[in-house]
């Protein structure tokens, strides 16, 4: 009996132990089923926040949309649509700072103290389990027990890349889409100073002050962590980029002075790309030796040729691309097609940011110079529905994203956890943007009314003074870096230097219009007569010839240098404009002259000769223009080159007459193609 009960035990024990081998296994598959249930569980929770976050933003903009209109139909221009959608935007983000419960934290700090440096991602083995994590930021130690557990705040603080990937490419493009070359080109020379140079002198002058500011702090020991030199540059560059979308939207709705609205507009869209390349330039200033923010003459120069080699690299790939786009458009029978042919152009756009991102240029500049070459070139080979299709689609995604920028503003100075205000900082700012704005456009307009015919008046310096306000580009700039002390401080008096000037400026340009005495009202497409001409002309169209023919006098001379090599060359290569390649091009290059004029340039040559023919008169004193030939009194032709009729008088070449015709018509051109009839006038000087 013993002897049996022996043999037993190691059998019952074997089947004690399998037993308790099934019961674990019960238990770990239970507890892995009840992991998964979990995991799902948060995943659904996730992503219905995701949802509730979005629909967050597009909540704001229809809020936004229904209050403009209402603004728009009561006439109220104290407050602009982005100033709104900021309002806006503070509401939410008060509401969900102070309104969502806090969930509860799980976090544990571990110490690591063999490691120099953070990593970025992190795999920690829990149980045989391996689980990844990413690096937030850095958290100081005496905010370690409070930091916010609020799901919701989180979910709606969104990847800075964001702004740069998906919103800011429309704002930019569109910009130089919708770019009035006319006036544009007739302040040419001012807009680059002032974009350029201006832009320079301000970076430093605010840099320097700022520098000076911070080591006032250092002195009454308001600076807790390290703040360098180049720290105030790159703030300087963040902080001169500047956004007058209130003053121009008023600007546009009371018709003020073309040429301000010019100067304005035309600094602020190559200001945008001049700042970024700017503090990608500080940033890239690196010296040799022990101390890294040390002045040092070879990274100084180092970084004025990185700033060199990324916007001209930028502005090469922008131009490219559209000129690619151009091609393509008019090789390919897409105008057939105009969904497709939309689509192309919009992706072909698009893309233009991501190449230049990809290839280590500056995305703002590149997409810039696409808009502005496909609308240059690209724009004329689409067909009807689809240059109707494109301006409205950047339109509408240039509006959704500035409004989505500036309702995250707002949300921004409650959901972001990193802010820090300093007084001496905010108000320090204030002043050094106030006189860096000051040095960039007085000085810089004496010394261009040294050389323009039409002077900039002080009232237009006044007002381009008061116009400097900051907006969607400082902000997606400053808040690209916050992962330091310094950058946490720049992009906290960042966010409230945009919700002063949108606010108190952007509110006051009315007033300061009226007070400044600034014309409202005023035709964009029409200019004073000239004084001293010598023809008059006697068309349907006479007033808008005579407006041509002054704005290519008065366009800069940088722009008509290469305009004659534009429209003999590259138009008739890259649209179905201009003369063709066969009357241009030398002899020789007549088989690769056929291949690329289009059809399309011939026809509409015999078009314009059939036209045009029915209108010749015979007059002792009368010249009639037509196509490519000249008729003069005694029937003799030519080419329509520069000709000269019976008293002497000099009429306008092919190119010239081009020239006007791009500039003066770019934006609603009714193209009348009859003939001119030019009498001459007798002098009565």
């Amino acid at each position: 009996m013993a002897l049996s009960l022996r043999r037993r035990l190691p059998l019952l024990a074997l089947l004690l132990a399998a037993g308790g081998l099934r019961a674990a296994e019960r238990s770990s598959g239970s507890s892995s089923a009840m992991e998964e249930l979990a995991t799902e569980k948060e995943a659904e929770e996730s992503h219905r926040q995701d949802s509730v976050s979005l629909l967050t933003f597009i909540l704001l903009l229809t809020l936004t949309i229904l209050t403009i209109w209402l603004f728009k139909h009561r006439r109220v221009r104290f407050l602009h649509e982005t100033g709104l959608a900021m309002i806006y935007g503070l509401i939410v983000g008060v509401i969900l700072r102070y309104g969502t419960p806090s969930t509860s934290g799980h976090d544990k700090p571990f110490s690591c103290s063999q490691e120099d440096r953070p990593f970025t991602t992190l795999l920690v083995n829990v149980s045989g389990k391996f689980f990844e994590y990413t690096l937030k930021g850095e958290i100081s130690p005496g905010k370690i027990h409070n930091v916010e557990q609020n799901d919701m705040l989180r979910k709606v603080t969104f990847d800075p890349e964001v702004f740069f990937n998906i919103l800011l490419p429309p704002i930019i493009f569109h910009a130089g889409y919708s770019l009035k070359k006319r006036h544009f080109f007739r302040n040419l020379g001012s807009i680059l100073a002032y974009a350029f140079l201006g832009t320079a002198v301000s970076c430093f002058i605010i840099g320097n002050l700022m520098y000076g500011v911070v080591k006032l702090m250092k002195l009454v020991g308001q600076l807790s962590d390290k703040f360098y030199y180049t720290d105030c540059l790159l703030f300087g560059a963040i902080i001169s980029a500047t956004d007058p979308v209130t003053v121009l939207a008023i600007f546009n709705e009371l018709h003020a002075d073309v040429d301000l609205y010019a100067l304005l507009f035309g600094e602020s869209v190559l200001n945008d790309a001049v700042a970024i390349v700017l503090s990608s330039s500080i940033v890239a200033y690196q010296p040799t030796g022990e101390n890294t923010h040390a002045f040092d003459a070879a990274a100084f120069f180092k970084s004025v040729g990185v700033f060199l080699g990324i916007f001209s690299g930028s502005f090469m790939m922008g131009a490219v691309t559209g000129v690619v786009t151009a091609l393509v458009t008019k090789f390919t029978k897409l105008h057939c097609f105009p969904l497709l042919e939309t689509a192309l152009f919009f992706l072909m756009s698009w893309s233009t940011f991501l190449l230049a991102e990809a290839c280590g240029f500056t995305g703002v500049v590149a997409v810039l110079f696409c808009g502005i070459t496909q609308a240059h070139y690209t724009y004329n080979n689409l067909s009807v529905e689809s240059r109707s299709r494109t301006k409205q689609l950047f339109e509408v995604l240039h509006f959704l994203a500035e409004n989505f920028i500036f309702s995250y503003m707002g949300l921004a100075l409650f959901t972001f956890q990193k802010h820090i205000f300093s007084p001496v900082f905010i108000i320090g700012a204030f002043i050094a943007i106030f006189l860096g704005r000051a040095a960039h456009i007085y000085p810089l307009s004496f010394l261009l009314n040294l050389g323009r015919r039409h002077k900039i008046s002080w009232n237009f310096q006044h007002m381009m003074m008061f116009s400097g306000l900051r907006g969607a580009m400082a902000f997606a700039l400053a808040i690209r870096d916050t992962a330091t002390y310094s950058h946490q401080m720049m992009f906290s008096t960042t966010l409230l230097i945009v919700f002063f000037t949108v606010w108190i400026v952007g509110g006051g340009t009315t007033p300061m219009l009226s007070w400044l005495n600034i014309r409202v009202g005023v035709d964009p497409d029409q200019d004073p007569p000239p004084t001293n001409d010598s023809f008059q002309v006697l068309q349907g169209d006479g007033p808008d010839s005579e407006r041509r023919n002054r704005t290519k006098q008065e366009s800069a001379w940088l722009f008509r240098l290469w305009y004659s090599f534009d429209h003999n060359y590259l138009k008739p290569i890259l649209t179905h404009s201009g003369p063709p390649l066969t009357t241009t091009l030398p002899s020789w290059c007549g088989l690769i002259a056929r291949c690329l004029t289009s059809p399309q340039v011939y026809d509409n040559q015999e078009q314009l000769r059939e036209e045009d023919s029915d209108f010749i008169l015979n007059d002792g004193d009368l010249t009639v223009t037509y196509g490519d030939t000249t008729i003069t009194a005694n029937g003799s032709s030519g080419p329509h080159t520069a000709t000269t009729s019976l008293d002497g008088r000099r009429t306008k070449s092919n190119s010239e007459e081009a020239l006007e015709r791009d500039l003066g018509a770019a934006d609603h051109e009714v193209t009348s193609r009859g003939t001119r009839l030019v009498f001459p006038l007798e002098d009565n000087a």
